[in-house]
């Protein structure tokens, strides 16, 4: 048998070339475990040149709940865990919280090295990037996607504003997002921490489905006809 990895920009398949055209079906772990290590050795974008680990991903493959945020820093480049900083110990303290253990849950990020001095991604390398996630995402199926942050909500609802959605369930191609501040920036501010820990008690209502999800696609659609957005 014999593996081969078919990949481009924004897309990253598996396919194996198999003598018999007998299809071996893997298991969500092993198709996680081959994009971590095709994570590992990525050099499409500049990233991996100043980072010292890259940080694939870590988590439950078949979570119900995935929590993506913008790009690993400092400790998770020593370490190639995500969140294991001082941001990544308020996470699991909300996770304490709420009674929801972390090895139950899958946690993540767009891009997958280190920013230098932990910048803000570049549009090209989030693009180079971003399918190693979006294969992840397939693999997983999670029920909820947490965004952590404004990068991590506009990545994947460009309109979206977290200022307006955080808190609230939002749905958008197919996908139910729940927006939350990053916990980066509640370190930094106090009020940001008090929103955020009050958004956080909503996550098990929201699993449970007893928080109404606000459908993007046909509000968009509204305010368009009603010519209160552009998307030129």
């Amino acid at each position: 048998m014999k593996l081969v990895w078919y990949s481009n920009p924004t897309k990253i398949s598996l396919r194996f070339v198999i003598p018999t055209s007998i299809i071996i079906k893997m298991t969500d772990e092993e198709l996680l475990s081959k994009l971590e290590k095709a994570i590992k050795t990525c050099r499409k974008c500049r990233l991996y040149k100043n980072a010292t680990n890259a940080v694939p991903g870590h988590g439950n493959s078949k979570a119900k709940i995935a929590f993506v945020g913008e790009a690993p820093g400092y400790n998770e480049d020593q370490q190639g865990l995500p969140f294991v900083g001082r941001a990544g110990k308020l996470l699991n303290s909300m996770l304490d919280m709420i009674k929801i253990q972390r090895e139950d849950v899958w946690v993540g990020n767009i891009i997958k090295h280190r920013p230098p001095e932990n910048r803000d991604p570049m549009k090209d390398e989030v693009r180079l990037c971003s399918g190693f996630l979006e294969e992840q995402l397939k693999i997983i199926k999670p029920k909820i996607i947490v965004t952590l942050g404004r990068i991590a909500l506009e990545y994947f609802v460009k309109e979206a504003k977290i200022s307006k959605y955080h808190g609230f369930p939002i749905s958008y191609k197919g996908r139910v997002f729940f927006p939350l501040y990053h916990p980066a920036a509640a370190l930094r501010n106090g009020n940001i921490e008090n929103i955020l820990r009050e958004d956080f008690k909503n996550l098990p209502k929201v699993v449970k489905g007893e928080i109404a999800v606000v459908d993007l696609g046909k509000e968009y659609t509204k305010e368009k006809a009603e010519g209160q957005i552009s998307f030129m």
